[in-house]
């Protein structure tokens, strides 16, 4: 086998995200619900990774996000790759931040947050990218990043 070779079989279009977490890509996966994906996925975790230590990898064939998709992907696994793949050939690569407001991403765990207890959606700014801090803009509650429940 060539050492080069790849770990992963190329796909004709569709989207590979890289350089998850690998405690993360399972998170990824069902936040994306690829399990209801009719197109091929692969996934793969657990692979040697000079940027993250051991990274998982997703390739999903004929399947392009959505800038909210894409949003909701920043909150669980930021700081992602995402290849785009037309005729087995990477036509964009973009690393996926976490925006500065996250709009009915994510739960406020204040239970007598307004958001809470009325039909209406979340605004949450990003205080701290370095930390993960986020802070409610109705109730002014922090949370950590990774400590968040997303909205479903």
């Amino acid at each position: 086998m060539n050492k080069k070779e790849r770990l992963v079989a190329a796909i004709k279009n569709g989207t590979v995200i890289d350089h998850i977490p690998s405690d993360k890509t399972f998170q990824v996966v069902n936040l994306l619900g690829l399990a209801h994906q009719s197109t091929p996925v692969t996934i793969g975790f657990n692979y040697p990774s000079t940027k993250v230590g051991q990274k998982g990898i997703i390739k999903i064939s004929d399947k392009f996000f959505s800038d909210a998709e894409i949003s909701r992907l920043s909150v669980v696994a930021p700081n992602v790759v995402l290849s785009i793949i037309h005729n087995y050939e990477v036509v964009e690569k973009k690393t996926v931040t976490t925006p500065d407001e996250l709009h009915g991403i994510v739960k406020c765990n204040n239970p007598v947050c307004i958001t809470n207890n009325e039909p209406m959606a979340t605004v949450f700014r990003v205080v701290d990218k370095n930390r993960g801090v986020l802070r409610c803009h109705y109730c002014d509650k922090e949370q950590d990043i990774n400590q968040v429940e997303l909205t479903s």
